[in-house]
């Protein structure tokens, strides 16, 4: 609440007395006559005890003071007989001159809070509240002035201060999302909790488009609260004696001391790694300043080494396990370890050390922060413009190393803020090792392959990413490339870099460029042989490729038309008599393919998969086998890669 009410009640007797003057004026000026003279009564009567009150100061003042002056009690009289059009020439005379006067306090102050804004820029956060006062001297009702000097005084720790400023925008704007914002982060530092939660909850009740930043506001006030009661709880199990407090702060001790051999800095981070395994041991180390160790010299020059020794190596990767035994599902420990100086730029330099276990390790490290929101959150406040490149360059590994870096990618690939990043890089960097990974596909992991083609495709959600891919020539070339064939080309890793594949061309061929045109022919003639394969998901998605790229090149449909697609198409409509059912008025067939949701059921007699497996489609409630011509269930849906139709809407996701 505020302490100084005397100010709030003349504030809100001004604010009253602004709204009944224009509630007058607009009476006044109204076309119904009768609204029109209930002002001008009210006005009379406004003026009457306006001239009342005058005559009891005047009466107050005479009993005072001595005056032998004779009164002439004339002018009451004479006020009481003004014609009303005189009372109402000088009411609308005042308001004009209130609202001139209004008019040039507003830019005043308009003025000032530039002035103010400009001192808040350059962090003279006093100078900037002082701007903001003067403002508020001009014009009293001006919301963004107290909503500004709330924010300048969070930053210099004024929290009490803060929220009275935003509880004064408040009643000049009780719908002020800013100082509900501001006031939930000064609850939030004082620790009061509830208060900060209501804050925000406010927020989403005034907008609930704003669902997402109140629950990453109200995520960080858990969050808060949770750091309090773990320090709370390990603070008295030390002062209970606790084994494990007495030995985190000894051996982070014997770590910190500067001088001793790289195998002693080894075996104590080692050992402290061994303790650190519950989340009371955590807040030990973290309230220990156990990230601190960093300052060693020793630890830090072998951590930042361009080349190791194998000690070093063995120092890295001790470091690195006591890292995660910190920092497994304790987001207070993980946001503090990305907050020590050059540590997320490091992070990128050992992915590229190339040496093994340090990878594997970092890998692990930073999987337990992609694996949750929060901890992507923390992620993508760093700069993870090279990690699309770095991570994808695993592909190439043989062990476990391609499943964590592609697992990574994943979590990753999703977030709006690294489609971003990636982009800066995507032409330059990614693309180009991409296609290369295309072509080499039989001597790389191909599992891994096909995820990373995967998370290309995802980029496609993308409008801007998407045109960047499908004008890369190296990208064409690269899918092409693999769809030829390498030794090894039935093995099922392999297939399931094809299904990939046609998936992302699927995706760019929504775009229309002069590359799609010049690689239009081969890409058909890939996918008309293709459409013999014995897989039927990838005879489906090589027709979905051919329903685009189709329309786009006149050549590339004479080319299929010679290749005899006309006659491969009807043996499928031969083959598979209930695929009548996703016929679509005016539509090519492979264009309106539609699968019921208990298509799964569905099989030709004699056919050991379910139609929609081979690449046809059904509905499963018709006879087996019968030709049906309308679907026989409600529940008909899209394929899940072809959106809601072809070829011009939707994306694959794999």
């Amino acid at each position: 609440m505020l302490r100084d009410e005397d100010t709030e009640a003349d504030f809100q007797r001004f604010l009253r007395r602004v709204d009944d003057v224009t509630n007058l004026l607009q009476g006044l000026s109204s076309p119904d006559s009768a609204v029109r003279e209930k002002a001008i009564a009210e006005t009379e009567k406004r003026l009457q005890e306006q001239g009342a009150s005058r005559e009891e100061e005047e009466e107050e003042e005479s009993r005072t003071t001595l005056n032998r002056t004779l009164i002439n009690t004339s002018g009451s009289v004479k006020a009481e007989a003004v014609d009303a059009d005189v009372f109402l020439a000088a009411l609308e005379k005042d308001a004009k001159e209130r609202a001139q006067r209004r008019r040039r306090n507003e830019q005043l102050a308009n003025a000032l809070k530039e002035q103010g804004n400009e001192a808040f820029r350059r962090g003279d956060f006093a100078l900037a509240i002082h701007r903001y006062s003067q403002g508020l001297q001009k014009l009293r009702d001006k919301q963004e002035l107290y909503t500004n000097r709330a924010q300048a005084y969070l930053k210099l720790h004024e929290y009490e201060k803060a929220i009275s400023d935003c509880e004064w925008a408040l009643k000049c704007n009780k719908n002020c999302l800013k100082a509900y914002f501001l006031m939930g982060k000064a609850h939030l530092a004082l620790q009061h909790f509830p208060e900060c939660r209501q804050c925000y909850e406010e927020m989403l009740q005034i907008d609930p488009q704003k669902e997402n930043l109140v629950k990453d506001c109200v995520n960080e006030a858990n969050l808060e609260e949770k750091r309090l009661r773990d320090e709370e709880r390990a603070e008295r199990e030390a002062q209970a004696g606790s084994v494990a407090a007495s030995s985190i702060q000894e051996l982070l001790q014997r770590i910190s001391s500067p001088g001793q051999d790289i195998l002693y800095y080894t075996g104590g981070i080692r050992l402290l790694a061994q303790v650190v395994n519950s989340c009371t041991e955590q807040t030990f180390f973290r309230t220990n300043n156990g990230f601190s160790i960093l300052r060693n010299e020793t630890l830090r020059g072998a951590l930042c080494a361009e080349s190791r020794s194998p000690a070093e190596v063995e120092l890295c990767v001790s470091l690195l396990l006591l890292w995660q035994a910190a920092c497994a599902g304790n987001e207070e420990n993980q946001r503090l370890l990305l907050a020590q100086p050059g540590v997320s730029a490091q992070l990128a330099e050992l992915l590229c050390s190339g040496t093994p276990h340090i990878q594997r390790e970092t890998l692990a490290l930073i999987s337990l922060y992609s694996e949750h929101q929060s901890g992507r959150r923390l992620l993508l406040r760093q700069d993870l413009s090279r990690w699309l490149q770095i991570l994808m360059a695993f592909v190439k590994s043989t062990d476990a190393r391609a499943d964590s870096a592609m697992n990574i990618l994943s979590d990753l690939i999703g977030e709006k803020r690294f489609q971003t990043q990636c982009g800066a890089m995507l032409s330059t960097d990614v693309l180009p090792l991409f296609s290369q990974l295309l072509v080499c596909a039989g001597q790389v992991n191909q599992a891994a392959l096909a995820r990373a083609v995967a998370v290309l495709g995802s980029l496609c959600a993308d409008v801007g990413l998407r045109a960047q891919l499908a004008r890369s020539r190296e990208c064409w070339q690269g899918c092409l490339q693999l769809l030829e064939g390498c030794p090894g080309a039935s093995s099922p890793g392999y297939q399931h870099c094809v299904f990939a594949v046609l998936g992302l061309m699927m995706n760019l061929l929504l775009e229309s460029n002069g590359a799609i045109q010049d690689f239009a022919v081969p890409i058909s003639g890939r996918c008309l042989a293709l459409l013999s394969h014995q897989d039927g998901k990838i005879v489906t998605r090589a027709v979905g490729v051919l329903s685009r790229v189709l329309p786009a090149s006149p050549s590339a449909v004479e080319e299929v038309v010679k290749g005899g697609v006309v006659k491969k198409m009807l043996k499928f409509l031969k083959g598979c008599r209930c695929c009548c059912s996703c016929w679509r008025q005016g539509t090519s067939w492979w264009w309106g393919m539609q699968l019921c949701a208990s298509a799964s059921a569905c099989r030709c007699p004699g056919q050991p998969q379910p139609c929609w497996a081979r690449g046809w489609c059904s509905c499963c409630s018709g006879t087996l086998g019968e030709t049906l011509t309308q679907p026989q269930c409600s529940s008909t849906r899209p394929l899940p890669w072809a959106g809601s139709a072809w070829p011009s809407q939707g994306t694959f996701t794999s």
